[in-house]
């Protein structure tokens, strides 16, 4: 049986004003309540002329900072191609980056947009713009081609290859938001999708220096099932602190599905691939990477237990700074893999020898 939600979902299109709008959480709140509560939201934000604020907000320029998955794919080009290392590779970073950043704002900006009528059901996200109705359709339409045009027109003077992974970074901005795709809305779908943006962020950064070639399949594995294993924990602590599976499902549909139990064995399963994954590479490409290991499980292992924590901050990504020891660990980890590109261990060698107990 359909719901009203899902009737005004169906007649919703990708940048039409949202059918309802205004902070309608919790759902106790009256129709005429809530749409007064729209009303003045919106007298507010236009009294002062136009609510530029606002639409700087849903790029969530905030959000910038998760453009570090860059890093270790630019780091890996390096240390394969070091004679890339020169002046002219730092106009390209910054280019890269500032590409990616805007690329990635045009598909926060029609996540925000299109998400309003579920995210009035969070207890949290129902404070946003588009919530309130202090965002226009039209002008939505006009940031987001904006935010496309410049972020590809700058990946262009990168390189093709460049250009390409931008491209389909954009892409899969609509397949998880807009219909009759919206991935985001199917059950295990949701997090693999959204968690492609991980290698896709490696590629980038990896296109910058090495426009002409591919990193090893298994990092790129890694990379995906590592960041599914952030989001479905994500996803399992935003479920936990809602703590209804009924508005947890009107919120998010895919919630309709999940169970706490089935969002944590799944995390685990994504964490185990990613593990195997990155073994091989370890193994295969340097093998002293393999003294990094314990400290990745160590790392899948903390992340866990702050997502099991309440007003978990695996909630809001954007919140992790303020975890300082886990953010002081994951820097020291990358230290100590930069430092491993350049420090030989013998005696790993010979203990990972297949005759090392004298075998024939």
């Amino acid at each position: 049986m359909e719901t009203s939600t899902d009737n005004a979902t169906k007649r919703s299109l990708p940048f039409d004003r949202p059918p309802i709008s205004g902070p309608h959480f919790p759902l106790s709140q009256g129709r005429s309540e809530a749409e007064s509560m729209a009303r003045r939201a919106e007298g507010t934000a236009h009294a002062g002329g136009f609510p530029w604020r606002d639409y700087l907000r849903i790029a969530r320029p905030d959000h910038w900072f998760k453009n570090v998955f860059m890093a270790p794919g630019i780091l890996l080009a390096l240390f394969m191609l070091p004679q890339a290392l020169s002046a002219g590779l730092v106009g390209l970073l910054a280019a890269g980056v500032v590409s990616v950043c805007l690329v990635a704002s045009a598909n926060y900006v029609i996540n925000e947009y299109l998400d309003a009528q579920f995210d009035r059901f969070h207890p949290v996200k129902n404070r946003r713009p588009c919530v309130s109705g202090a965002i226009r359709g039209r002008w939505v339409a006009v940031e987001y081609l904006l935010l496309s045009a410049a972020g590809l027109a700058i990946g262009a003077l990168v390189n093709n290859q460049f250009l390409l992974m931008a491209a389909i970074l954009l892409l899969m901005g609509v397949f998880y938001n807009v219909r009759p795709f919206r991935t985001k809305d199917r059950q295990y779908l949701d997090v693999l999708s959204e968690s492609v943006n991980n290698p896709l962020r490696f590629l980038l950064g990896w296109s910058i220096v090495l426009g002409t070639a591919y990193p090893p399949s298994s990092i790129l594995i890694t990379y995906w099932m590592g960041g599914a294993f952030l989001m479905g924990i994500k996803r399992y602590s935003e479920y936990r602190a809602i703590a209804d599976p009924t508005r947890a499902g009107l919120y998010r549909r895919s919630f309709r599905y999940y169970t706490e139990a089935s969002l944590l064995l799944s995390s685990f399963f994504y964490a185990l691939v990613s593990s195997f994954f990155l073994g091989i590479f370890l193994i295969k490409y340097r093998i002293e990477f393999l003294l990094t290991f314990p400290l990745f499980a160590l790392l899948f292992t903390w992340y866990l237990a702050m997502g099991m924590k309440e007003d978990s901050a695996a909630q809001a990504p954007e919140r992790l700074f303020k975890e300082r020891s886990f953010m002081a660990f994951a820097l020291a980890l990358g230290i100590i893999v930069v430092a491993l590109f350049y420090i030989d261990v013998p005696w790993l060698r010979i203990f990972l020898q297949k005759n090392v107990y004298g075998a024939p």
